[in-house]
Formats: structure tokens, C-alpha cells, sequence
């Protein structure tokens, strides 16, 4: 169990913003930290009037915890001269610097998964030129959708982040990005504020969603996605245990160790699907009927026996059009919805695993700990060890 060095609370600045889902959640981690391992006083989101960070002169601190996404923020860093993570990956391999980052390849992964199991072929990725976050997202969605063999429609609007346009200049760019987009398209938004404009754009240029063009925000923020029209899919990054892991890290580093060379990469924990991707961008209604079956029962203990009964194709047809459609045999996909059910509630729940393996469909435990290792690298105890471990 970590231990602060010294006796009296140590004075640690949190500068991540806090007006936005992702960032609260991240200082909560923090918070959680502090209060488990403490005693640490917060100096949480100090900005001036102009909105940058502004530590107060009578600070004196014992560590930073910062979202770093420009020049400037690294220099007043480097100034104070403490022990410092970073929580983004606008800069990376800052030396003396500390960084826990989501997983950004598991993180496109998730996305086009969700997409594929809804039969899309066409992608895109979508994120105005901003300092507010790097280009490894598109990079990395960019990367997984290629390797699937599709072409990945990246929003290029042809200026440099920090240039201001009008709203009206900016609606117009995009609207023409998304008529020149191959339909149904499915389109990964690097956040639920740029998922959500997408989806005021589309309702007033009359584009439909989900039907031609389906939305995932690629972070959660529940205010923006409830309040998107229609409510807004999105991926559930783990920011707060980035929050905590980033906490544990600079507590380490206070005690005299040095940062990690490697950032830490935390995979996300789950899609939140809502209606701006419910839908099936498939023509084959027996393949939809399938799909359909299978997504209600999954977890009911059924074969691919069970879906032939329901729909009257052969196997071969069956898993040809699946294998073409969505990337995975009938089987896979049942298996798949188990094992993503599994993870989910040992992320989100306390269920024992034998309670678990009941929930996804598995005659017991072992069974269910067999997938679960061979899918995802570690048994279920281990993977629940790993998220909780302090």
C-alpha cells in the first residue's frame, strides 16, 4: 500500500478541467486516491479570467497532476519544479514526467467492433483541427479500420488548430464533409462535444441518424449524449481510474522514485449504446433477423443451432454473410456479446464470478473463465484484481 512521506497533508494541484464529464471524473479518481491514501489538500482547476491556469502565488506545492495540451502548460510545469503526471497524450514522453493515457488503440478497437456488429463498411473519423487533444485517435481508428480492410474518411477541413472560423463557415465545412460520406456511414467523434455537433448539424441539414449517418462519441459525458437529439452512443473510458492511477503514480514519485519511461495505457471500459447507433446497416433481412436473435438471447445459453431454427438459411450461407458483414461468425459474435457482458460486470459490479458466468449465458464458472482468459489475457479474477488494485 503506498505511503506519503511526510507527516502533514501534502498540497498536490489538479489542473484538469472540471466543465466537462471527463474531467470530473478523472479529479474524482484523484480525489478517491487522496482520500484512501492521504493526507493530500487539492488545489483543483485553478484558472484565472482568462480561463488559464493560474496557481496562486502562496501555493506551495508537493506534486501536479495536469492535463497537458500545449507548450505553455509544460513550461509552467518544468517552472515549479515538482513531481508531475500528465493525464492526456497531446505530449508524450516528456522526461521526469509521469503519464496514464487511455489505451488508444483498444479504444478504436471498441469503437469499430460497435460498428461492425451493426454491419457498417463505410467509416469515418471526426475531430476539427484543436489543441485540445492529440491526433493519435485518428490515428489509431484510422489504423484498426484499415487493417479491417475498409476505408477510414478522416474530417480534414484544411486549417490548423487555434485558427478561428465563424459557426456559420464551420457548419459548412462539415456539412460538406459529411454529403461527400459513402452512406450508411458509421462516425467516430473524438468527444461527446464534437459527437454532439455532429448530430445538430445532421437534424438541420436533414440527415438522417442513425439510418445514414450513426454516431459514437468517443469519450461519455452523460448531460451532452442525453442531451444530443437523438441521445448519443458513446465509449466509457476508464478516466477515473485514470484519475487514481495518476494519483498513485505521483505519490510514488514524491516518495523518490522516478517516472516510468512508458506512459501507463488504460483500455476503456465499454460502449454506452444509444439511439445514435441503433440501427442495422445490413439489406439482408434474414441476416438482421439473426443478428436480432442473437443479440436478445446470447446470454440465454443458445448455439448457432438456436439461430438456424429462427431463421431459415443454411449454415454455410449463415456464416459466409456474417463472416462478410460484421467481420465474425455466428458463434464468435454469441461469444463475443458473453464474454463483453462478462467484462462489463466485473468492471461494474460485485457479483462473484460464478454469479457472472450464470448472467452471460455459461454452464459455470469454469467454462466462463476459459473464454474469458483466452479472450481477454487474464481470468476474471485477475482482470477485476488489476482494475481495483491500489
Amino acid at each position: 500500500m503506498p505511503l506519503s512521506t511526510k507527516n502533514r497533508a501534502l498540497q498536490i494541484a489538479v489542473l484538469v478541467e472540471t466543465d466537462n464529464g471527463w474531467g470530473r471524473s478523472v479529479v474524482e479518481g484523484v480525489a478517491d486516491y487522496a482520500q484512501r491514501f492521504g493526507p493530500w489538500n487539492l488545489l483543483i482547476d485553478p484558472r484565472d479570467h482568462s480561463r488559464g491556469w493560474s496557481l496562486p502565488d502562496r501555493w506551495r506545492g508537493d506534486g501536479i497532476i495536469a492535463r497537458v495540451s500545449t507548450p505553455l502548460h509544460l513550461e509552467e510545469i518544468a517552472r515549479c519544479g515538482l513531481p508531475a503526471v500528465n493525464v492526456d497524450n497531446v505530449f508524450e514522453n516528456q522526461e521526469g514526467m509521469g503519464q496514464v493515457t487511455t489505451d488508444e488503440h483498444s479504444w478504436a478497437t471498441m469503437a469499430l467492433s460497435h460498428f461492425r456488429e451493426r454491419g457498417f463498411t463505410h467509416f469515418a473519423y471526426f475531430a476539427p483541427p484543436s489543441h485540445e487533444y492529440s491526433k493519435k485517435g485518428a490515428q489509431a481508428f484510422f489504423a484498426v479500420v484499415t487493417a479491417d480492410g475498409h476505408d477510414c474518411h478522416v474530417y480534414r477541413p484544411g486549417y490548423r488548430g487555434g485558427r478561428r472560423i465563424s459557426r456559420d463557415e464551420e457548419h459548412n465545412r462539415i456539412h460538406r464533409w459529411l454529403s461527400h460520406l459513402p452512406k450508411p456511414v458509421a462516425i467516430l467523434a473524438v468527444d461527446a462535444r464534437r459527437g454532439r455537433q455532429l448530430t445538430e448539424i445532421c437534424s438541420l441539414e436533414r440527415i438522417r441518424v442513425p439510418d445514414e449517418v450513426a454516431i459514437l462519441a468517443g469519450d461519455t459525458d452523460e448531460f451532452l449524449c442525453n442531451l444530443s437529439s437523438p441521445p448519443l452512443s458513446s465509449i466509457a473510458v476508464a478516466s477515473q481510474r485514470i484519475g487514481h492511477e495518476a494519483a498513485a503514480m505521483l505519490d510514488r514519485m514524491m516518495q523518490g522514485h522516478t517516472a516510468p519511461i512508458k506512459p501507463l495505457s488504460i483500455p476503456p471500459v465499454r460502449v454506452v449504446g444509444k439511439q445514435s447507433t441503433d440501427v442495422l446497416a445490413i439489406d439482408d433481412p434474414m441476416i438482421v433477423q439473426a443478428l436480432r436473435f442473437i443479440q436478445t438471447h446470447a446470454f440465454r445459453g443458445i448455439a448457432v443451432e438456436d439461430v438456424l431454427r429462427e431463421v431459415p438459411v443454411s449454415r454455410r450461407y449463415l456464416e459466409l454473410q456474417f463472416k462478410r458483414r460484421i467481420g465474425r461468425l455466428p458463434a464468435e459474435e454469441i461469444r463475443r456479446l458473453r464474454l463483453e457482458r462478462g467484462r462489463e460486470l466485473l468492471t461494474q459490479s460485485d457479483l462473484s464470478v460464478e454469479a457472472i458466468s450464470a448472467a452471460c449465458g455459461y454452464a459455470g464458472a469454469t467454462q466462463f473463465g476459459v473464454a474469458f482468459c483466452r479472450q481477454f489475457g487474464a481470468t476474471p479474477l485477475a482482470f477485476r484484481r488489476k482494475l481495483t488494485r491500489s
